[in-house]
C-alpha cells in the first residue's frame, strides 16, 4: 500500500511508535494527528527531480483476503453460481469489446467530419486569395479553427487532468498494481474521448490511437461493475466482480480492445496487454482478451462499412489507421524487399534508435520543466500553453507548405489505391499534372500523409522530406505531455515514415535502388518501425501490430529485426518514453524482474522495520488513533510473548542446537537491520549518520556474526549485546527525532511479536462504522456480535469511507474490537534471509500489496511493500549496505 511512514524525519516521532497493548495506551493530549503521506513514490526520484510535484500512490489489492466473511461467501456459492459467473465474464468481455469498437467509430467519424470541415473551408479561401497573393485570411481562418479546437481539448483536460496525454503510462501502472487517481472514472472517459476529437482535428501532431487504449481500459473497468458512482441510479444487484482483482482482468481486456480498434490488430492487442500492461496473466485471461479484441475489431469494421461507399457488412476497414496494401504495380517484376535489404534495415534501425533516444531525452527535459513550472501555475496556464502550441504548429506548417513545397509530376495510377492517393494530393500553386509535395503531407490528416509516404509512386524531394522530418520531430516532441489528450503512435509512425522514405529517395538518387525493382514504401514502413521502436521500446507486440496493420506476413522478419536494433540502441541512452513519464511522476512501477546484482541482498536489507501493529482484541481508542495518525493500508495483527519463554517453547532440550542458532542469528540479523535502517531512506543526511553509527559499532556487529559460528556465546549474552546496539541506535534516533528520544524498556527488548495475520485499513473503518465492539467486562459480548458478511464488508467498494468521516463516541473508545474474523490469517510471508530476487518475484507475480518478513521464531520483523521493491530503492539499499561493486 502506501509507504510505511515510521521513521520519516519530517513527521512526529510519536506517530512512529509501535502500538502498545491495551493496558499501556497513553493519551496524546486529546490530539489526533492526520499524517499526510510524504513517502512512497514521492521520494523515489532523486537528484534533479526533487523539485517536481509528487503524489503518494497506493497499491491495489490484487491478492484475495481469505478472512472469515470471504470463506463463508465461497462456501455458500454453488457449482451453478460459479458456472454462471464464468458465463457472465465472457458476456462482459464481449460487451467491453463492442462498446470500445463503437466509441472508436464515433471518434473516427467525428474527427473526419471536423477535419474535412476545417480543410474544406480553408482550401476554398486559399484558392480564392492565392492568385492575388493574399494568404493572411487563409492563415487566420486555419488558426481560428485550430485554436478553437485546442481550447476545447485543453479545457476538458483541465477539468480532469488524468485525461491528458495518451493514457498508456497510467494504464500500464494500473495493471502493474498502482492505484492512479481517477484513471478509470466516467468523467475521465468523457474528457478523454471528447478531448481527443478536438486535439486531433485541431492540427496538433498527436494521434487518437493511444487515447483509444485508455478509453478501452476505462470501459473495461466500468461495465462489469454494474453500477455507476457518478449516476447513482445505475446500480444493479450483481457484486461478484467488484474487486481490484476482477477489475484488473477486465481492464486488461479493455486495453487490448483499444489496440485492436486503433490498428485493426486483435492479436497485437493481446500481446500489448501482456507485454506493456499486465503484471499478472493466466491462460483463461488470454482467451477472453483475444475474444474481446476480436469483437472490438468486428464492431468498428461493421460501423465503418456503413459510413463508407462499400456498403454495410463489407469489413474492409480494419482499424482507425489504415496502412493500405503493400504490393507492386502490374507489369513490374519488383519485390517488397530482398535479403540484401536487411543490412540497410539494420542501419535504419540504428539511426531510428538514436532518433528515438534523442526524442525521449528532449521530451523528458521538457516534461520535467512543464511539471515544475507550468503545472504549478494553474489550469489557465496549461490552457494557454496548448493555445501557444496550436498557434506555432499552425504557423509553421502553413509557412512550410506555402513557401517550401516543390511541384512533383503525377505518376499514372495502376491500382485503385493509386487513384485514392492521387485524389488526396494537394496541388497548391502547381500547374496541372503536378502536386505540391509539402502541402500534400501537411494539409491532410496524418493518416493520409502516412499512406502517401508508404505508397505514393511519385517522387518526394529530399528537401521536403527533411523539412517534414525536422518540423514533425520538434513539434511532436513539444506537444506530447501538454494538457491535451495526445496519442504517440501516429506521430511516431508519420515521423518515421518520412525518415524511411528519405533513405529510400537517397538510395534512388545514388543508384542503389530502382523503383521498378523494389517497393519504396517498404523503406518508409521500416523507418516508421525504427522510430516508433526507438521511442516506445516495444518489440513483440509492436511487431505483430505492424504486421497486422500491413496485412502482410512477409514483413515480419524485417520489422522484428529493425525493432530489436532500435530498442537496443535506444536502451544505451535512456528508457522508453512511457517509462520516462512514469518515473518523472514518481509512480512506483515494478519492472519485470529484479537485477541479478540484487542477489547480494536479502529481505532484511530492504524491509521496513518500524512497524505499526494491532492485537487480536484491540481497544477502539487505539484503532482510531492508529488510523488517524498513519496512512498505512494494512496492519499486522500480533500477540506478545517473552523472548526466553518463546524460545523454550520452540526449542525443547535436547533439541537441535542448529535450530536455536538459526533463530538467534535471524534475530541478530534483525538487530543489524534496525541499526542500519531505523527509518525509511528518505533523508540522505540521516542515512549518513546511520552509516557512521554502524561503522562505529562495527566490532560489535562482527562479534554478533562470529557468535553464530562458535555457538559459545550464550542466549543471555546475545540478548545483552542486542540491547546495547538498540540503546546506541536510540541515541541517534533521539538526536534526529523532532519529538525527543524514546528508550526501549527491558520488557520491550525481551518481547517477541508473534504474527497472526494482516487486517486491511478499510475493514477496520467498516468495523468502526458498524460499531462492532463490546465492553471489556462483557465476556459473552464478543460471541453475540454478528460477523459481517462479505457483501456488507465490501459494500462501499471502490470508494471506502475515510476514518475522518467516522464519528466514534467518547464512551465507545474504551471498548474492544475483535479483529480475528476479519484479518487474513494466511498471507504470503518470506524469511528475513530470503534473497531479494525471490522476494521480488513473489510480490510481483502474486500481485501483493504487503509482504510480512518473518524470522525463524515466527516473529514479524519487517514489512515489504511496493516501494521497497522499486529499482531506485533497491539500488540505494545496495550502496547503503556497501554491497555495490564497481
Amino acid at each position: 500500500g502506501r509507504v510505511w511512514l515510521c521513521g520519516m524525519p519530517n513527521l512526529c516521532s510519536r506517530a512512529c511508535l509501535c502500538c502498545g497493548n491495551a493496558e499501556e495506551e497513553r493519551e496524546h493530549g486529546g490530539r489526533e494527528l492526520r499524517v499526510l503521506s510524504g513517502g512512497g513514490s514521492s521520494t523515489m526520484a532523486r537528484g534533479h527531480d526533487d523539485a517536481l510535484p509528487r503524489k503518494d500512490y497506493e497499491s491495489l489489492n490484487y491478492d484475495q483476503c481469505p478472512n472469515v466473511p470471504y470463506r463463508s461467501m465461497i462456501k455458500k456459492l454453488s457449482e451453478k453460481t460459479f458456472a454462471w459467473q464464468y458465463l457472465v465474464r465472457w458476456v462482459m468481455v464481449g460487451c467491453i469489446g463492442a462498446t470500445t469498437g463503437f466509441i472508436a467509430f464515433l471518434i473516427d467519424f467525428i474527427v473526419r467530419w471536423l477535419t474535412d470541415l476545417k480543410f474544406k473551408t480553408v482550401r476554398e479561401h486559399l484558392l480564392v486569395w492565392a492568385p492575388e497573393g493574399n494568404l493572411i485570411l487563409a492563415l487566420l481562418l486555419l488558426a481560428a479553427f485550430n485554436v478553437g479546437f485546442a481550447i476545447v481539448a485543453s479545457v476538458l483536460t483541465a477539468i480532469e487532468p488524468v485525461a491528458a496525454g495518451s493514457g498508456i503510462p497510467e494504464i500500464k501502472c494500473y495493471l502493474n498494481g498502482v492505484k492512479v487517481p481517477h484513471v478509470a472514472r466516467l468523467r475521465t472517459l468523457v474528457s478523454k474521448a471528447v478531448g481527443v476529437l478536438f486535439s486531433v482535428a485541431g492540427g496538433f501532431f498527436v494521434g487518437k490511437e493511444g487515447p483509444m487504449i485508455h478509453t478501452g481500459a476505462i470501459v473495461g473497468s466500468g461495465l462489469p461493475q454494474f453500477q455507476s458512482i457518478a449516476f447513482r441510479c445505475i446500480n444493479f444487484d450483481y457484486k461478484f466482480f467488484r474487486s481490484d482483482r476482477d477489475k484488473r482482468d477486465f481492464v486488461s481486456s479493455g486495453a487490448a480492445a483499444g489496440v485492436a480498434a486503433a490498428f485493426g490488430a486483435p492479436i497485437g492487442g493481446v500481446l500489448f496487454s501482456l507485454e506493456e500492461g499486465s503484471s499478472f496473466w493466466n491462460q483463461a485471461l488470454t482467451w477472453r482478451t483475444l475474444f474481446c479484441s476480436m469483437v472490438s475489431t468486428f464492431t468498428l469494421n461493421f460501423f465503418l462499412s456503413g459510413t463508407s461507399k462499400i456498403g454495410w457488412g463489407r469489413l474492409n476497414n480494419p482499424g482507425l489507421i489504415d496502412f493500405g496494401e503493400f504490393e507492386c504495380g502490374t507489369g513490374h517484376s519488383c519485390s517488397l524487399w530482398t535479403a540484401l535489404d536487411l543490412v540497410i534495415f539494420i542501419a535504419i534501425g540504428v539511426f531510428g534508435g538514436l532518433l528515438g533516444a534523442a526524442f525521449n531525452t528532449l521530451n523528458g527535459i521538457l516534461t520535467r520543466y512543464r511539471m515544475s513550472q507550468v503545472q504549478r501555475k494553474g489550469k489557465i496556464v496549461k490552457i494557454l500553453e496548448a493555445v501557444l502550441i496550436s498557434l506555432v504548429t499552425t504557423s509553421v506548417t502553413f509557412a512550410a507548405f506555402v513557401g517550401m513545397g516543390t511541384c512533383q509530376p503525377y505518376v499514372a495510377p495502376e491500382l485503385s489505391q493509386d487513384v485514392q492517393l492521387q485524389n488526396a494530393t494537394v496541388s497548391f500553386f502547381c500547374p496541372d499534372g503536378y502536386f505540391n509535395d509539402m502541402a500534400t503531407v501537411f494539409f491532410n490528416p496524418q493518416e493520409t500523409a502516412i499512406k502517401e509516404f508508404f505508397h505514393q509512386k511519385a517522387t518526394f524531394s529530399l528537401a521536403t522530406l527533411t523539412c517534414y522530418l525536422v518540423i514533425f520531430f520538434v513539434l511532436a516532441c513539444w506537444t506530447y505531455g501538454a494538457g491535451i489528450p495526445s496519442g504517440l503512435f501516429v506521430p511516431c509512425i508519420a515521423c518515421g515514415a518520412s525518415y524511411g522514405r528519405l533513405v529510400a529517395e537517397i538510395l534512388v538518387k545514388v543508384g542503389y535502388l530502382q523503383p521498378s525493382q523494389v517497393y519504396l514504401g517498404t523503406y518508409s514502413l521500416i523507418g516508421a518501425a525504427a522510430f516508433l521502436g526507438g521511442v516506445v521500446r516495444m518489440t513483440i507486440s509492436l511487431t505483430v501490430i505492424l504486421m497486422e496493420s500491413t496485412n502482410n506476413i512477409s514483413y515480419g522478419v524485417p520489422i522484428m529485426i529493425t525493432l530489436m536494433v532500435a530498442k537496443w540502441i535506444g536502451d544505451l541512452f535512456n528508457e522508453g518514453l512511457y517509462d520516462i513519464h512514469i518515473h518523472l511522476r514518481g509512480i512506483p512501477l515494478l519492472e519485470w524482474e529484479a537485477p541479478d546484482v540484487m542477489h547480494r541482498m536479502t529481505a532484511s536489507h530492504i524491509m521496513s522495520t518500524n512497524l505499526k501493529y494491532l492485537f487480536p482484541n484491540t481497544r477502539v481508542r487505539s484503532v482510531v488513533r492508529m488510523l488517524r495518525t498513519t496512512a498505512h493500508r494494512a496492519f499486522p495483527v500480533i500477540t506478545k510473548h517473552k523472548r526466553s519463554t518463546h524460545l523454550r517453547e520452540l526449542v525443547s532440550p535436547p533439541a537441535s542446537r542448529q535450530f536455536a542458532d538459526e533463530a538467534m542469528s535471524t534475530s541478530t540479523e534483525y538487530s543489524r537491520v534496525q541499526l542500519r535502517s531505523r527509518v525509511e531512506q528518505d533523508s540522505d543526511e540521516y542515512m549518513a549518520l546511520c552509516r557512521a553509527h554502524a561503522m562505529q559499532h562495527a566490532p560489535d556487529l562482527l562479534g554478533l556474526q562470529t557468535s553464530r559460528l562458535t555457538f559459545s556465546m550464550s542466549h543471555s549474552s546475545l540478548i545483552s549485546r542486542h540491547n546495547s546496539l538498540v540503546s546506541g541506535l536510540d541515541s541517534v534516533d533521539g538526536d534526529m527525532s523532532s519529538g525527543g528520544s524514546h528508550r526501549h524498556t527491558d520488557d520491550e527488548r525481551e518481547t517477541v511479536l508473534i504474527f497472526h495475520g494482516m487486517i486491511l485499513r478499510h475493514h477496520l473503518v467498516k468495523l468502526l462504522k458498524e460499531r462492532l465492539f463490546v465492553n471489556e467486562d462483557d465476556g459473552e459480548g464478543a460471541a453475540r456480535l454478528p460477523v459481517l458478511d462479505f457483501e456488507d464488508l465490501m459494500s462501499d467498494y471502490p470508494r471506502f469511507p475515510d476514518i475522518h468521516d467516522i464519528s466514534v463516541a467518547e464512551e465507545d473508545k474504551g471498548k474492544l474490537l475483535d479483529l480475528t474474523p476479519y484479518m487474513n490469517s494466511s498471507p504470503y510471508t518470506v524469511s528475513a534471509l530470503s534473497p531479494v530476487p525471490y522476494v521480488f518475484n513473489l510480490f510481483r507475480t502474486m500481485g501483493l500489496r504487503h509482504l510480512p518478513v518473518m524470522d525463524s521464531m515466527g516473529q514479524i520483523v519487517g514489512i515489504i511493500t511496493r516501494h521497497n521493491l522499486t529499482h531506485s530503492f533497491m539500488e540505494r539499499m545496495l550502496h547503503a549496505n556497501g554491497l555495490a561493486k564497481d
